[in-house]
This record gives C-alpha cells, structure tokens and sequence, in this order.
C-alpha cells in the first residue's frame, strides 16, 4: 500500500553532480524522517543524509559538504543534490523513510527500489 519510488540514478564523471529523488505514496497518515542510503559492492548498506520532517538534517561525514538533502511534505518527497561526485560515491541508493500508514498502530521504515550511481571518467 505504502510506497517509496525513486527517479533513475545514472553514470557521472568525477566531479560533477546528479540529483535523486523519492516520492512517498499510498495510504500515509504521517511521516518522520526521511532520507538516503547507499550501498557499494561488498558492503553494508550505509547512511547518506536523512532529514525530519521539521527540516532537521544528518549527513555521512564521507559526504559532507558536497551532499544536500530537502523534503517537501506537501509532495511528501525527498530529494538528494549530490555535488562534486567521487568514485567512492558510486553504489545503489535507496530512499528511506519512517512512515505511519493509515492501517497501522506502529511508524515502520520503507525503502525504496534502489538506483545505481556510478561516478566514473
């Protein structure tokens, strides 16, 4: 019922930018935080920027200053600027958020489907 979409990530050169989105949709009475996360081949899945709804903001030290995260709760999406991109930055991302849907007592996280960001020259 509750849903997370993200638009396509892509491939970039080092050093430019590309900017994900997620929309947040189906049966929503509320949503907390929303945000990023990322995952690299081999590795555990890790955080990138997550946002409350009130506009509060935590970044990944490995992506601060480069990396912006906003939100919309009208739209009820998120949206994740990443600036001056790195090799390093090349992994699937996936939208994150806490949501209560209109059926249930408890907040449960959503994730959405994941999209590749390959940083390559």
């Amino acid at each position: 019922q509750v849903q997370l979409v993200e638009s396509v990530g892509g491939l970039v050169q080092p050093g430019g930018s590309l900017r994900l989105s997620c929309t947040a949709s189906g049966s929503i009475f509320s949503i907390n935080a929303m945000g990023w996360y990322r995952q690299a081949p081999g590795k555990e899945r890790k955080l990138v920027a997550l946002i409350t709804r009130d506009g509060i903001t935590n970044c990944a030290d490995s992506v601060q200053g480069r990396f912006t995260i906003s939100r919309d709760n009208a739209k009820n999406t998120v949206d994740l600027y990443m600036n001056n991109l790195k090799p390093k930055d090349t992994a699937v991302y996936y939208c994150a958020a806490d949501i209560k849907a209109r059926s249930s007592y408890y907040v449960n996280r959503y994730w959405g489907q994941g999209t590749q960001v390959t940083v390559s020259s």
